[in-house]
C-alpha cells in the first residue's frame, strides 16, 4: 500500500478536493480548519472541520461553541487507504490546533445512501437522526436549502453572488432526517454521552450488496476530474 500523508492544506487545496471530489460540490460556510491528504506524494484530497449549519448544536450537546466542531466535507478522489483511517490521522493535529475541543461531530446523509460507516469504524456514538426536512430541487437537478430559497435568494461564496430560483420555480423535496454521531475527546463527556447513545443504522445496500459504507468513501469521493499532483 502507498505510504499516506495527512497534514493542514491550503484553502484554495481543499476547495478543490470539494468542488471536484464531494457529492455537494460546495464548500460549507464559514472558517475551516483543512487537512490535505497524499498517498506517495499524489493529493487525493481533503477533510475539513469547522462549526458547521446548526447553531443549535453546541447548546444541544450542553457545550459552548468553542467545545465542538463538525467535521464538514471528507473529499477524496480514488484512494487506497480507508477513509476511517485517513479520517483518524487529522484528529489528533485537530486536538492541537483546538486545546478547548471537547467532541467531533458529523452527519451522514441516507438520501445519498449513506449511514456512517466510517464513524461507525472510529467506534463514533450514535445519538440518532436529526428532524426531517424540505429542500427545493432546479431543473438540473441539483437541491438548494430551504432557508436559501425563501431568504435572500442569493448564496455568496468566494466573492460571488449566485442568484438562487425562488420557491415558484423549483420543486420542493422532502428530506430525511440525517444521521448523527459524536467522537467525544474527553471521558466525562463519553461517559455522558454514552447514556443517551443508540444502535448503529445498518450498512448500505448497493447493487444488492451489503458493504461497509467505509469502503465506499462515504461521504462522498467519487473523481470526476483529474486535480494537480501537489496544492499547498
Amino acid at each position: 500500500m502507498s505510504d499516506l500523508v495527512v497534514a493542514p492544506v491550503a484553502s484554495r487545496a481543499a476547495r478543490y478536493a470539494v468542488e471536484h471530489w464531494h457529492y455537494s460540490a460546495r464548500m460549507p460556510v464559514g472558517r475551516a480548519q483543512n487537512y490535505g491528504v497524499w498517498e506517495s506524494g499524489r493529493f487525493v484530497g481533503a477533510v475539513l472541520y469547522g462549526r458547521g449549519a446548526s447553531p443549535h448544536l453546541a447548546p444541544h450537546l450542553g457545550l459552548d461553541r468553542f467545545e465542538v466542531c463538525e467535521l464538514t466535507r471528507v473529499a477524496l478522489r480514488e484512494h487506497e487507504h480507508p477513509v476511517s483511517q485517513i479520517v483518524s490521522r487529522t484528529l489528533p493535529q485537530l486536538r492541537l490546533s483546538s486545546p478547548r475541543l471537547r467532541v467531533v461531530v458529523s452527519f451522514a446523509d441516507p438520501l445519498y445512501g449513506h449511514h456512517g460507516g466510517i464513524y461507525q469504524a472510529l467506534n463514533w456514538l450514535y445519538l440518532g437522526t436529526s428532524a426531517p426536512a424540505h429542500a427545493y430541487r432546479d431543473g438540473k437537478g441539483r437541491l438548494h436549502h430551504s432557508r436559501v430559497v425563501t431568504g435572500s435568494g442569493v448564496v455568496r461564496q468566494f466573492g460571488k453572488a449566485t442568484r438562487v430560483p425562488r420557491p415558484s420555480e423549483l420543486e420542493r423535496v422532502e428530506l430525511p432526517g440525517k444521521h448523527r454521531y459524536a467522537l467525544p475527546l474527553d471521558r466525562a463527556l463519553r461517559r455522558r454521552l454514552v447514556r443517551s447513545s443508540l444502535p448503529y443504522p445498518p450498512a448500505v445496500e448497493v447493487s444488492g450488496e451489503t458493504r461497509p459504507a467505509d469502503q465506499l468513501g462515504e461521504p462522498g469521493s467519487i473523481p470526476v476530474d483529474p486535480s494537480p499532483e501537489r496544492l499547498l
